[in-house]
């Protein structure tokens, strides 16, 4: 029987999608993980759900989202850093992942120990309000919560979440001495809102729109630079308080020590699935900028991204109790 050589095995895996592992099998053969460090209903489980499914397709295996919620994130990046680095065990995560090293000791070195796959895009964080608050502006609300000093509550995702530096960063610019209230992830954040035990609430576009679309809470501005184009009536709150920007991101690793081969694969597959008309309408529909990163691309957004957090959690003063 003739041998195939190396250089053959080769191009048949590009020709097929076929990703050699250690042990010689193709990869995927069984049902991936993708761990979402927060409970469901915010926007890293809304639109990794969405990615999940489309990788399902792509990959012909399952594709599990398991919510591990709790700690801001740590609990769930704790699982991912810890798993067998075989491509089995992922992590959907967004930009509170580069503001925790800023907050607290962590038992994982948030660069070290994951593998950045892919960036998948961003939306800017909006300020939303309770229905029952008198205000129909940013500018309003301002004036009506400066007249109501530690009366205000302003909910938050959790410690050094962008929903949480979202608000720090907005009541030192528009001198509101308001009180931030941290719940267990973006979906627990909303519902307290809607409910009124917190009045006001920073979240992303994809997050809060089905609300806001369905009257549940009243949409004030936006945290990108300029206007979106789902909201084109809507301000960017730049347009009143000039500097303010808050953008959450979302991306995609795996356990430090991932093949490479494992790592491309899966990144050229989130690519692919970003092209989809189908995928490409629902989140700009949502709210979201389409922004895909190369691993390489990804991992030096990510260290900057660290850099830069670092400096507005020291700017404000962030602890954790």
């Amino acid at each position: 029987m003739k041998r195939v050589s190396a250089l053959t095995v080769v191009a048949l895996a590009g020709a097929v999608g076929f990703v050699p592992t250690a042990s010689g099998q193709a990869y995927p053969t069984k049902p991936i993980r993708m761990v979402v460090p927060f409970p469901p209903g915010g926007s890293p489980d809304i639109v990794g759900r969405l990615v999940s499914a489309k990788l399902a397709e792509r990959l012909n295996v399952q594709v599990v989202v398991d919510n591990r919620g709790g700690a801001g994130g740590i609990i769930g990046s704790e699982i991912v850093a810890r798993a067998v680095p075989d491509g089995y065990t992922l992590m959907f995560i967004s930009t509170p992942h580069a503001v925790l090293p800023a907050l607290q000791k962590l038992p994982f070195d948030t660069v070290k120990a994951f593998a950045a796959i892919a960036r998948i895009g961003t939306s800017p964080n909006a300020l939303v309000i309770n229905n029952n608050v008198p205000a129909r502006s940013v500018k309003e609300f301002i004036a009506f919560a400066q007249q109501k000093p530690k009366q205000i509550n302003f909910g938050a995702a959790g410690v050094g979440t962008s929903t949480h530096l979202a608000s720090e960063l907005f009541k030192l610019m528009a001198n509101i001495d308001g009180v931030i209230v941290q719940y267990r992830g973006g979906g627990p954040a909303v519902m307290a809102t809607i409910g009124g035990e917190s009045q006001a609430l920073f979240g992303t576009l994809v997050q809060n729109l089905p609300h806001v679309r369905a009257g549940n809470l009243r949409l004030l501005g936006v945290g990108s630079v300029k206007r979106n184009p789902q909201v084109p009536d809507i301000p960017a709150i730049a347009e009143m308080l000039p500097g303010f920007e808050s953008v959450q991101w979302w991306g995609l690793f795996a356990p430090s020590g991932t093949p490479t081969a494992i790592v491309e694969r899966l990144s050229a597959e989130v690519k692919t699935v970003l092209g989809m008309e189908d995928v490409r309408k629902r989140l700009i529909q949502e709210g979201a900028d389409i922004d895909y990163q190369s691993p390489a691309e990804y991992h030096r957004f990510v260290v900057e991204e660290i850099v830069r957090w670092t400096g507005v959690v020291k700017k404000a003063k962030v602890k954790v109790d």
